[in-house]
């Protein structure tokens, strides 16, 4: 699974705040990094600040299935990786791959299924036309790459 094709959407190295007991990053800074990579991939679909402002939006976690295959330690650099797998008219599915930038080596996944939002009502909202062009432009690339996502099987937007 080569990932350097996927965009590098959160970079940062593993502080003695992250750290738990047992000296390696706690799962809440994990999840941190993640929800961090989160708001530059949907900035790629047009879903930024400026659009969440102007239109009352926004997004929301509703599922997420993660994996932790190798432990980060203090001041290892890690960088995550973000590829979109589908969408609905509602909904998101996507991953994160976290990376220890200096071995290589795949730390941890995540995968997610967000929900587009309407902030006035509160409620759930379809993703407006402008930005599924862009979305599923995004997902096409993605899916062309020669390695399929090692998705959970659970999740379907």
């Amino acid at each position: 699974m080569d990932l350097t094709s996927l965009p590098i959407t959160n970079r940062a190295t593993v502080k003695e705040e992250y750290l738990d007991l047992m000296g390696h990053m706690n799962v809440v800074w994990y999840m941190y990094l993640f929800d961090q990579a989160t708001w530059p991939l949907f900035a790629m679909t047009g879903m930024d600040v400026q659009y969440y402002e102007k239109n009352m939006a926004g997004n929301a976690a509703l599922e997420q299935h993660t994996r932790y295959l190798a432990e980060l330690q203090l001041g290892t650099p890690a960088i995550v990786r973000s590829r979109l797998l589908g969408r609905s008219a509602k909904l998101t599915h996507f991953m994160h791959f976290m990376v220890n930038e200096d071995s290589g080596v795949l730390a941890d996944t995540t995968e997610l299924i967000g929900i587009h939002l309407d902030r006035v009502e509160r409620r759930s909202a379809p993703i407006p036309a402008a930005m599924i062009a862009q979305v599923d432009r995004i997902i096409a690339e993605h899916q062309a790459l020669e390695w399929d996502a090692p998705v959970c099987g659970l999740m379907k937007p």
